[in-house]
């Protein structure tokens, strides 16, 4: 995975609350489409019009939100079906960080082994960053990871080990590999207390 240390970049407002999966990515599109191609159809359901024309209403479309990294979301984002394809398609849309006051619990696990970022503030705070987010003036956001601030002022937590992976890049397998030499060491000590288990 890219690692994840400082992202500075446009902070797009996504006030709907209960999004869920299959708004983030339809069911039809979670077979045969290649990961790298999922940008394209994040949001499809409100980010096009029936017709196929772009909706100008939907904020992603919006000149201004375009090829925006981080998004800032209403309550329960991510909830509904498990499908690991949501955090893909958000992804390879280009969105690094997922900013809302409660996530879809599955959702929020797929975030941090897929190398996206999903913070979870109170309610007010979200708000308040939704309306900076939303100022016709808005600066882009500063996520530290490091430091674990947004903007060098509002502070957020990370489970240590969810920090970790970011930080290093790494996903549930690389956590494992990481620990090699300390799995060959009790390894060779389990070799000479218990010969009869290795052949």
């Amino acid at each position: 995975m890219n690692k994840f240390e400082t992202l500075t970049a446009i902070a797009a407002p996504f006030p709907k609350k209960n999004v869920d999966t299959d708004l983030i990515i339809r069911i039809e599109r979670c077979t045969g489409t290649p990961k790298e191609e999922l940008g394209k159809y994040t949001f499809e359901m409100v980010r096009f019009l029936p017709g196929g024309a772009e909706n100008p209403e939907f904020v992603l479309n919006q000149p201004r939100y375009r090829g925006a990294k981080i998004l800032v979301c209403g309550e329960f984002f991510g909830t509904g079906s498990s499908r690991e394809v949501a955090v893909w398609a958000l992804a390879s849309m280009g969105v690094r960080c997922v900013i809302a006051p409660s996530f879809g619990q599955i959702f929020f696990n797929n975030c941090f082994q897929n190398g996206l970022l999903a913070i979870v503030l109170p309610e007010p705070i979200v708000e308040e960053l939704m309306n900076k987010a939303s100022n016709s003036n808005a600066e882009p956001f500063t996520v530290d990871l490091e430091r674990l601030t947004i903007n060098g002022t509002v502070h957020f937590e990370v489970a240590p080990r969810n920090r970790k992976m970011l930080l290093e890049g790494l996903d549930e397998i690389g956590l494992t590999l990481a620990m090699e030499p300390k799995i060959a060491t009790f390894q060779a000590a389990d070799r000479q207390r218990r010969p009869w288990i290795y052949s």
